[in-house]
C-alpha cells in the first residue's frame, strides 16, 4: 500500500534505490507544492523530493525538478552545504536527496537557541554564496519580474479584499511605474539570489565550519538580481521577529566578507528591495488564505506591513511610497477585513 504523501509514481523509484522498506514521515508542507519525505533504514539518511505537483505553478515535474539539481551542484562546486544529489528522475520530477538533518535554524530559535550565532553564521554563508559567479541560466530576478510578481498578490488579491473591486488599469499602471522607478537604478547587479534566504531553509551543521557550517535548502528558485534581496530575506523575515542588534550583527558580519560593496549604496538597494518584498509577501498571505485556504499565515500580516513602513521611510523607497501615499491609505495597510459573507 503506497503510504500518504507519497505518489504510486515514486514506488519503483525508491526500490530501484534502496528505499523500498524505509520508514517514511512525511515532512511539513510549506505554501509551495513540493513535498518532501524523510527516510529512514535505506542505504542513508535521504529526504525523497516530489514535484509531481508542480502543475500548480504551470511547470511540468522535470521542468520543476530540474533547476534544483542544476543549483545544488553549483553549491556543491562553490564549496557550500546543500543536500547531495543521490539519485534523480528527472522526468517524473522525483530525486533522493542527502538528509541534512532536522536542525533548521528555525527549528532551533523555536527552541531558544541563542539567534545571534545562527544569524551570524547565515550572513556568512550568503557573503560566500554571493562572492561566487553564479551559474549559467538562472531567471532574472529584477524589475520586470519583481514588478510583476508583487502585483500579482498586492493588485491581484489584496486590492480587490481591501477595496471590494478589481484594481483599476490606471492604478496598474501607477503602480507599475512607481515600482520601476524605485528598483530600475539597481538593475544589472547580477548576482545569485537565493530568494528565500531564511531560517526554515537554513540548517545547522555541527560537523563542518565556515561558511559550510550552514545548510541551504530550498534553492530551486533561485534568480539573477542584486544580492541585498536575500539578507532583507533573512533579517527582516517576515515570519518572526529578529531583534535589531542581532540584525546588525549579521549585517556586520556580511559586509566584513564582501569587502568590496559600496556601503551606500547596498543600504539603498536593500531597502527598495525590502519594500518590494514586504508588499509582496503581504498580499501574499491574503492570497494563501482567499484562494488556498490556508488562513493561518494571516497572522504574519501585521509584521511585514511594519516592515515595509519601516523600507518605505527610505529616499529609495520613494517612488513606492508616493504611490501608496496616493492611493491606498495609512489605516488600509494591512490585512483586509473578511467578507462577511464569505
Amino acid at each position: 500500500m503506497t503510504p500518504p504523501g507519497i505518489p504510486p509514481s515514486a514506488e519503483t523509484f525508491l526500490a530501484a534505490h534502496g528505499y523500498a522498506d524505509a520508514r517514511r514521515a512525511a515532512l511539513p508542507q510549506d505554501a509551495g507544492h513540493r513535498r518532501y519525505t524523510r527516510l529512514a533504514g535505506g542505504p542513508r539518511p535521504a529526504l525523497l523530493m516530489d514535484c509531481t505537483g508542480a502543475n500548480q505553478a504551470g511547470l511540468t515535474p522535470e521542468e520543476d525538478l530540474l533547476p534544483f539539481l542544476r543549483i545544488a551542484d553549483h553549491l556543491a562546486a562553490t564549496g557550500l552545504s546543500a543536500p547531495a544529489v543521490l539519485a534523480e528522475a528527472a522526468p517524473e520530477g522525483l530525486a533522493l536527496v542527502e538528509d541534512l538533518g532536522p536542525d533548521t535554524h528555525a527549528a532551533l530559535l523555536d527552541a531558544g537557541a541563542d539567534p545571534a550565532p545562527l544569524y551570524v553564521e547565515a550572513a556568512e554563508a550568503l557573503a560566500a554564496l554571493h562572492a561566487a559567479p553564479p551559474p549559467p541560466g538562472l531567471p532574472l530576478w529584477e524589475v520586470g519580474r519583481m514588478t510583476a510578481t508583487a502585483g500579482a498578490t498586492f493588485l491581484d488579491w489584496w486590492w480587490p479584499a481591501a477595496f471590494g473591486a478589481p484594481a483599476p488599469a490606471a492604478i496598474r499602471a501607477a503602480f507599475e511605474a512607481a515600482m520601476t522607478a524605485m528598483l530600475a537604478p539597481f538593475a544589472g547587479a547580477g548576482g545569485f539570489v537565493h530568494r528565500d534566504y531564511f531560517p526554515a531553509n537554513l540548517i545547522r551543521l555541527e560537523d563542518r565550519a565556515g561558511p559550510r557550517r550552514t545548510g541551504i535548502i530550498d534553492f530551486q528558485d533561485a534568480g539573477l538580481g542584486h544580492p541585498a534581496y536575500d539578507l532583507v530575506s533573512l533579517l527582516e523575515d517576515a515570519r518572526r521577529d529578529v531583534a535589531p542588534e542581532v540584525r546588525a550583527a549579521a549585517t556586520a558580519a556580511y559586509l566584513a566578507a564582501r569587502p568590496g560593496l559600496n556601503i551606500e549604496d547596498f543600504a539603498a538597494a536593500r531597502a527598495a528591495m525590502a519594500a518590494q518584498r514586504h508588499l509582496r509577501v503581504a498580499c501574499l498571505w491574503v492570497r494563501l488564505d482567499r484562494r488556498d485556504g490556508k488562513p493561518h499565515y494571516l497572522q504574519h500580516g501585521p509584521r511585514c506591513w511594519a516592515l515595509l513602513a519601516t523600507a518605505l521611510r527610505h529616499p529609495a523607497a520613494a517612488p513606492l511610497a508616493r504611490f501608496l501615499d496616493a492611493h491606498v491609505p495609512a489605516v488600509l495597510r494591512q490585512n483586509p477585513a473578511k467578507d462577511p459573507a464569505a
